[in-house]
Parts: structure tokens; C-alpha cells; sequence
């Protein structure tokens, strides 16, 4: 009796383990689900999602979904993007959602989209509900000088053959401020522009800058502008400074360059002054020198003298110095 007690203890154990493993690996409640939704999974596909990683209910939720708004989509289909990284959910969200507004949406177009990491339940939502992007003020110049600031708003609506590859909005943004300053750039008067803004709008919309991007723009509105700084006035005056600069410069250069030449003047004269007094300081030295060797006499001596002071005299009045001292 006690051993076949321990038997049926056995049995009853086991019986319990492999219920466990058996509703563990095979979720029976989300069978049901899918069952009474009208989803045929078989079971061993649950089960055999369980050894390759995938969470059923991320697979089977969104199916029946799907198949609630009509939509036939391979549960092979659903697994594959989701073992690659896909957003299933958002997937399916996204195909529900293009084909209750009439957009031509296929599961592989889809699934590229969102593999290619663009939201592709927004892309379909933007391509029925165009949105509005605010660009930055962008600053441009106009011919006469005066700088102004324009704020604009783009429509955009997404288009779905060319999410994949296509641009963000980082380039819409840039491709209209690039021709809001072409515009701008390009009118003879700031007035032009304030008088007519929608004047930018046309001529940015008329460039076809939503090629090669994600989106198709469908307006550009000039929400504001603005007056900036006077760019002509200022640069001319940066210009007049620069001149002024260049001419004081120039002027200093032709002064330093003056006054070394009158140094130099005033050296060459002391220079001559100094062999002049060196050559009167040999005078006296040569007048003894011809005393000693006999080749001047004292009447010749005194005839020297005399023509001295007369000389002196002389100067003396044409200076208007009055008398000379008289020599010893």
C-alpha cells in the first residue's frame, strides 16, 4: 500500500510539472483570445515561438487587431520584423491606420520604413494631417543695406513612397531658409519685401524644395518680419575706420620717416662742425710750426691778425652782433 501511494505521489508531481511546462511554453489563454477573435494560430506555432525568443502576445495582439479591421496579414510576417528589431505594434497601428484613410500602404513598405527608424504610425497620421514646421527667424539683407528677420511656417505632409531614403525635416528647414535669404537678397528695397511678404512664400514655393526630401510642402506662410540692423551703413562705416586707420598709419610713417632724415642732417652737420673745429684747432699748431722753421715773419703774423679781426668785424656787423671783442 505505501509504495503504491508513493506512486500515485510520483504521478500526481509530474503530472503537475508538465502542466506547468506545457502552459508555460504554450500560452492556452492568449489561444483562446486569438481563437474567439477569429485568428487561427496553431498551437505548436506558440510553442515554437517560445524556443526562438519572441514574446507571442507582442505577435498575436497586434494580428488580431489587424484582422478585426480587415486586414490579412502572415503571422510569419509579424515575426519576422519583430525577431529584426521591428516595432510590431506600431506596425500594424500604422497599416490599420493607412488603410481606414485610403493610402496605398503595403506590410514590406511598412515594416521598411520602420526598420529604416522613422516612426511609421506618425508618417501615416502626418500624411492625413499635414503638420505645420516653424522655422527659426532667418536674417538676409536686401540690396539697399537694411537687414530683416522672417519667421516662416511650412505645411508639410508626408509622402510615403519616399520615407525610405528621403529627407528629414533637418532639410526642409534648411532649403527654405536658404531661399528666404535668395529672396531677400535679391529685392532692391527692404520696403519691397515689408509691402509684399508673401512675395518670399512664392518664390520659395515655386523652387521645388521638397525634392529628394520625405515630405511634399504645400505652403509657405511668412509668419513675421522683422527689421534688422542697417548692414550697408554699418560696413561703410567699418569701411571709413579701416581708411582712416590706414591713413593715420601711412602719415605716421611719413613722419618717422622725416624726422630720421632730419636726424641725419643734424648728424652730418655736427659731423662737419667738428672737422671744422678740429681743422681751426690745427691753425695755431701750423703758425708756431712755420714761427720755429723761419717761413713766417712777425709782419706777416701781425697782417694775419689784422685780416682776422676784420673778417670778425665783419660778420659781426652782418649778423648784427655789434663790435667785435678785440682780439689780443
Amino acid at each position: 500500500m505505501e509504495s503504491g501511494g508513493v506512486i500515485v505521489l510520483v504521478v500526481a508531481v509530474a503530472a503537475v510539472f508538465f502542466i506547468s511546462v506545457f502552459f508555460h511554453f504554450i500560452p492556452i489563454g492568449l489561444w483562446i483570445t486569438a481563437f474567439a477573435s477569429g485568428v487561427r494560430v496553431p498551437l505548436f506555432t506558440l510553442f515554437g515561438m517560445r524556443f526562438r525568443k519572441v514574446d507571442p502576445k507582442r505577435i498575436v495582439s497586434p494580428m488580431i487587431a489587424a484582422t478585426k479591421s480587415g486586414l490579412n496579414i502572415d503571422i510569419n510576417e509579424l515575426e519576422s520584423l519583430y525577431l529584426s528589431r521591428g516595432n510590431v505594434e506600431r506596425v500594424v497601428m500604422a497599416l490599420i491606420a493607412a488603410d481606414k484613410a485610403g493610402i496605398g500602404l503595403t506590410f514590406k513598405q511598412a515594416s521598411a520604413i520602420d526598420l529604416a527608424g522613422r516612426d511609421v504610425l506618425e508618417a501615416v497620421q502626418v500624411s492625413v494631417n499635414p503638420k505645420v514646421i516653424t522655422t527659426p527667424k532667418v536674417a538676409a539683407m536686401a540690396k539697399d543695406g537694411i537687414q530683416l528677420l522672417a519667421l516662416a511656417r511650412v505645411t508639410v505632409r508626408a509622402n510615403i513612397n519616399r520615407l525610405v531614403g528621403g529627407a528629414g525635416e533637418e532639410t526642409i528647414l534648411a532649403r527654405v531658409g536658404e531661399g528666404i535669404v535668395s529672396t531677400i537678397g535679391s529685392s532692391e528695397s527692404h520696403k519691397r519685401v515689408l509691402e509684399n511678404p508673401d512675395l518670399i512664400s512664392k518664390t520659395v514655393l515655386a523652387k521645388g524644395l521638397d525634392s529628394g526630401t520625405a515630405y511634399e510642402i504645400l505652403s509657405i506662410d511668412i509668419a513675421d518680419v522683422d527689421v534688422g540692423k542697417n548692414i550697408g551703413a554699418q560696413l561703410q562705416t567699418d569701411q571709413a575706420e579701416a581708411d582712416k586707420r590706414i591713413a593715420q598709419a601711412k602719415a605716421e610713417e611719413r613722419r618717422a620717416l622725416a624726422v630720421a632724415i632730419e636726424q641725419e642732417q643734424k648728424a652730418r652737420v655736427q659731423e662737419m662742425r667738428a672737422k671744422v673745429v678740429e681743422a681751426e684747432a690745427q691753425v695755431p699748431l701750423a703758425i708756431a710750426e712755420a714761427f720755429r722753421k723761419g717761413n713766417l715773419g712777425v709782419m706777416d703774423f701781425a697782417r694775419y691778425r689784422n685780416l682776422q679781426s676784420d673778417t670778425e668785424m665783419r660778420t659781426a656787423i652782418a649778423s648784427g652782433g655789434g663790435e667785435p671783442s678785440s682780439t689780443p
